[in-house]
């Protein structure tokens, strides 16, 4: 996956998969994680002179999800000046399958409810190296950013998911 211009298309079987599951992971719903890659490979498709040559597509198509949900973010918090209460009675708690006891489900549902609180570039790093299993130096690859970004913010995630809540 070079930087020719028209190999973006023949790329996108590949690609897909990962880009889906980074894009869920960044927005915690599988909707907003579609509607994000959709988005990205529209905005890839539309500007791919903004492609430089010798970068990685992936890494290329990681940076524009990454920029349109920040991007979304923002649109959100101008729609949303005035928000609804969140109610938990609406909310639908499903347990892990994999859990063996339910104080492990419930364990394993706090820790992902915790992580979906860090900030944007946070849970992207929490997302690329604790569950896709990425080393730091791929994951500051696919992200553009530093391996000391990368290692501060894991820190900073892992400090954050690990403090006891506030009441």
């Amino acid at each position: 996956m070079t930087a020719d211009d028209t190999r973006l298309p023949c790329d996108v079987p590949v690609m897909l998969p990962r880009l889906r599951a980074f894009a869920l992971r960044l927005s915690g719903d599988r909707h907003d994680a579609e509607d994000l890659v959709q988005a990205a490979f529209v905005r890839a498709l539309e500007a791919p002179a903004q492609h430089r040559v010798g970068c990685h597509t992936l890494k290329w198509m990681y940076a524009i999800v990454r920029t349109v949900w920040i991007d979304e973010l923002r649109t959100r918090g101008v729609r949303n000046r005035f928000r609804v209460a969140w109610d938990d009675d609406v909310h639908q708690n499903v347990a892990d399958p994999l859990a063996t006891a339910p104080d492990a489900a419930m364990m394993y549902r706090q820790l992902l409810d915790r992580a979906t609180q860090l900030p944007i570039g946070q849970r992207a790093v929490v997302r690329l190296v604790s569950i896709e299993g990425l080393n730091y130096r791929e994951t500051a690859a696919r992200l553009g950013v530093p391996i000391g970004t990368i290692m501060s913010r894991l820190a900073r995630a892992r400090r954050a998911i690990a403090a006891p809540e506030s009441p």
